[in-house]
Formats: structure tokens, sequence, C-alpha cells
């Protein structure tokens, strides 16, 4: 799996005019689901995703979770975070997983971070989505799984 993370004030997705998640402040999550990835994935990323320190305490410093200051994730899956542009100048997309086996996935990421406390919002998967954001920081970090392990 493969996760960006962008530390936000507010973001929301639409799809065909109509907003279908949105949060204030928290993460904006876009995972890319890879062929071969497992529930095992999914939770090291949950775990990794919701321990993460990037929100600022009382000094400025980022040294709080998003447990700490209460906040929420929208998840967006986008298939396109696994695309292979090392050949041509059309981008390969054949390390993604299918969408039957990525859907469960997503699924279950979502469910992970509901068991931990957090708020989740999140796209409609495999419709076309209007994504807005205020990255604040800005922020952005990208995690990657391979097989159960953040690498």
């Amino acid at each position: 799996m493969r996760a960006v993370i962008q530390r936000v004030s507010e973001a929301r997705v639409t799809v065909d005019g109509v907003v279908v998640g949105e949060i204030g402040i928290g993460m904006l999550l876009l995972v890319g689901v890879a062929s071969g990835d497992a529930i095992s994935d999914v939770d090291v990323l949950v775990t990794k995703a919701a321990g993460l320190r990037i929100f600022a305490d009382d000094r400025m410093k980022m040294n709080r979770s998003i447990v700490d200051v209460g906040g929420n994730i929208l998840v967006v899956s986008q298939f396109t975070l696994l695309a292979d542009a090392r050949r041509g100048r059309r981008p390969s997309f054949t390390s993604a997983a299918p969408p039957t086996d990525a859907e469960p996935l997503v699924e279950a990421l979502c469910e992970g971070f509901r068991k931990q406390g957090i708020g989740v919002e999140k796209g409609v998967f495999g419709a076309r989505m209007e994504v807005a954001l205020v990255n604040e920081g800005p922020v952005t970090i990208i995690l990657e799984t391979d097989e159960g392990q953040i690498v």
C-alpha cells in the first residue's frame, strides 16, 4: 500500500457536484492498493498514520498525533499512486490491485481508523472525484508498506 498523508485544516471530496466527504482539522489520506497487499498492510498503515506526530503542540513543535488533536481523516482511494512512469510517457498501472481486491482493503483501512477513535470520511471508490484541501504547513508524508512493514 502506498499512502500520501497531508495535514489539513480542511478537505472535501465531491462526486458529480455533491460533497460526499468533508473534514476540518485532520489528515487527507490518498491511498493506493498494490497487487498482493493484505490486511497486515492495512493494520501497519493504520497504526503508523494514527500515531504520526505531525500536529503542533503548545510550542508549535510537531509533537501531537491526530488522536491527540481530535482530528478526522478523509480517505480517498487513488490507484494512480501506483503508477510506473519509468518507460515511455504513458504510466503503467499494472502493479495496482484490481478493484475487487482493493476496495475491501480501503474499507478495512477506514474501519481500522474508526477503531482507533478517529472520525473517518471517505470518497467513493472508483468514482471520478474532485478533491479540495488546505494543506496546513504544508505537511505531506508518504508511507509505503511491503509485506506488512513500513518501508
